[in-house]
């Protein structure tokens, strides 16, 4: 399906013969990955989904663990006072 006619003249959308070959398309794919930092986060989704999973037995896991301390800013203190909210 290839014409002869000039490419001023050629539609402005893209016909089957002028479309990349699959190879082109998945290198272009793989290049804009790296430029968006996806293909790190990608990969280490990889490695999570063949990594041995955690286990689920009490025994793993240790008696006491400390409850994370949750620090209130002074600006979300002064919207809590401000919307009559108690974060004492």
């Amino acid at each position: 399906m290839t014409t002869s006619t000039p490419s001023s003249s050629r539609p402005s959308h893209l016909v089957h013969d002028e479309l990349a070959t699959p190879q082109e398309m998945v290198r272009d794919c793989r290049e804009l990955g790296r430029n968006l930092g996806l293909e790190t986060r990608l990969e280490r989704a990889a490695r999570a989904a063949v990594a041995t999973p955690p286990s689920l037995r009490y025994e793993d896991y240790p008696a006491e663990v400390g409850k994370r301390e949750i620090r209130v800013s002074e600006a979300a203190a002064r919207l809590a006072a401000a919307l009559h909210l108690h974060l004492d």
